[in-house]
């Protein structure tokens, strides 16, 4: 069993200030967030966040702009995405495999924030141990990014953009529609003309656990 504590405090993790070039926000919520995740660091806690911008910019972007900042290093090297997590402990057999049910046919859009991670496809490995499920991956931009989907002047252009993801989507009729970007998943879902609704990666886990 792995203890879990909810982050207290926590601010956004400026992603989506970076990707407006509002560095000044970026500043502030690294200098709201780093501290506290630090602190458990050194508590003794590794660190998770479901979404996979919020992983990247603690894995990368903020590195890359802080370099020298210690604490900002110390929460990098102990930041993992949740299935990069799980895949861990699964190869230290440390991971329960026994689920009580089946998921069967999953449309998975991998999230460009998760890809440019470069830890592999670890949602797809650890779902494809429950028995009787099959995930078949899609590696395409959903178009979203980050606010580019909700701005009247480029909305359009980003539904042109996740339109081959929903249609292979359509073509392959899943059981489930999965991606580990929230925004992402609803805007294929919502360009879909057979998704009635998407779902995250980890509500599968819990599908597949009976929970």
């Amino acid at each position: 069993n792995i203890h879990i504590e909810v982050v207290p405090k926590e601010k956004c993790c400026g992603m989506p200030k970076l990707e407006l070039g509002d560095l000044d926000s970026v500043i502030a919520s690294k200098e709201a967030n780093i501290p506290v995740l630090a602190k458990l660091v050194d508590e003794g806690y590794d660190l998770i966040a479901p979404v996979p911008s919020c992983v990247l910019m603690y894995k990368q972007e903020l590195p890359l702009m802080f370099p020298d900042d210690e604490d900002v290093i110390k929460v990098k090297n102990a930041f993992f995405d949740p299935f990069e997590y799980l895949f861990l402990r699964h190869k230290e057999g440390e991971m329960n495999t026994e689920f009580k049910a089946s998921l069967g046919d999953i449309s998975y859009q991998v999230a460009c924030h998760l890809r440019v991670q470069n830890i592999g496809n670890k949602a797809r490995d650890i779902l494809s141990l429950v028995p009787e499920t099959q995930v078949n991956a899609i590696e395409r931009c959903s178009g979203h990014d980050g606010t580019y989907a909700v701005k009247k002047e480029t909305h359009d252009t980003a539904v042109k953009i996740g339109r081959p993801v929903a249609r292979k989507v359509d073509q392959a009729e899943p059981d489930h529609f999965i991606s580990d970007c929230p925004m992402a998943a609803n805007h294929i879902a919502n360009i879909s003309d057979k998704i009635d609704k998407a779902e995250h990666p980890i509500t599968m886990l819990r599908m597949a656990y009976g929970l």
